[in-house]
């Protein structure tokens, strides 16, 4: 299996992006890597791959037969990360450590070319939610379990940066909000004199949020429906880490409770925020300082968002039209919180 000579291949709406597959000796080499992963395991391939290319990775659905006691059942994972995202792997390795509960235990990696194999984790939250009626109280509980996991997170920060996770810290956030500004090549001149003019009390935020005391943590940064399996009722397990970030915890609610709301309507973001914030409760904080804290960090999670959409393989980067998406979340810092 060292080379596939048809796999079928998905590039979604990025026919054009050029990612390390197209390279005879980086995929052989791969494959092999892969191959000689699941021997380790016990297992072989036993299908066709299908490989999923995009500017921010390579992900390759890789049937496999053999021992029967393998996590996920019967498909695992390829995935190959930009230099950018790189440390994804290592960082999944880390987090299988220190939370196991939460998330994917890697069957492999290779930390040095950013490389993971993962077993499959069941059922994705957001077909869960097409095939059968979901309440929102479902998204309570995974809320409170994510927000349970950054918690269990926090002495592992500084462990956090050194496996290569961004750092994003809260008093950063006015440096990192500079060099995207200065980076953007997407943004018009009235956008940046809107920034600009922004800048001070983004300063403000920052020292606010952080004056609050809710430590530095996790930041998934992109949270959604699609990142998440739910493979039995109450169950969650949080995956797909190449966006995350080193930051203010809180800016990882954004993401999932927008999500809820195209679901069920803005009536659901107080029971959603609230619940988040039970496993912040305690240490001195009061109710209303921790709300608070919320509405800083969901402006703030803008720039994560904006970070997010520069960890591209180098051949896709130029000229991107991904710089465009990334200047619109810098702009959804002018934009009120819902809540």
């Amino acid at each position: 299996m060292r080379d596939v000579a048809s796999p079928t291949v998905d590039r979604g709406v990025y026919p054009d992006t050029v990612t390390p597959w197209e390279q005879r000796s980086w995929r052989s080499a791969a494959l092999g890597w892969l191959e000689d992963g699941l021997t380790a395991h016990g297992l072989r391939v036993s299908g066709g791959l299908r490989v999923r290319l995009r500017p921010w990775s390579v992900l390759v659905r890789v049937p496999v037969a053999g021992r029967e006691a393998v996590a996920g059942g019967e498909t695992v994972w390829f995935k190959a990360n930009p230099p950018a995202s790189g440390f994804e792997g290592a960082l999944t390795a880390a987090l299988a450590r220190w939370v196991p509960r939460h998330v994917l235990a890697p069957l492999a990696i290779d930390a040095a070319r950013g490389w993971s194999l993962l077993p499959d984790g069941g059922a994705l939250f957001r077909d869960v939610l097409e095939r059968e009626p979901v309440r929102p109280e479902a998204w309570e509980d995974l809320l409170r379990q994510y927000a349970s996991m950054q918690c269990a997170l926090i002495p592992h920060a500084r462990e956090l940066e050194r496996l290569g996770v961004p750092s994003a810290r809260t008093m950063e956030l006015p440096c990192v909000f500079d060099e995207l500004v200065a980076g953007s090549p997407a943004l018009r001149p009235d956008e940046r004199i809107r920034l600009a003019e922004l800048r001070p009390r983004l300063v403000d935020w920052c020292a606010e949020l952080a004056a609050l005391g809710v430590p530095d943590s996790l930041d998934h940064v992109d949270l959604h429906d699609g990142q998440l399996f739910n493979p039995e009722p109450g169950r969650f397990t949080f995956f797909d880490w190449g966006d995350a970030a080193v930051s203010h915890p809180f800016c990882s609610l954004r993401v999932p409770a927008r999500k809820a709301c195209e679901r069920y309507g803005p009536g659901v973001l107080p029971r959603l925020r609230d619940a988040y914030l039970e496993p912040w409760t305690g240490a001195g904080r009061t109710t209303a300082e921790l709300r608070r804290a919320v509405r800083l960090a969901w402006r703030l999670s803008a720039l994560g968002r904006a970070r997010a959409w520069g960890g591209l393989f180098p051949s896709a980067s130029e000229a991107s039209p991904l710089t465009a998406e990334s200047a619109r979340s810098l702009l959804e810092l002018a934009e009120e919180p819902p809540l």
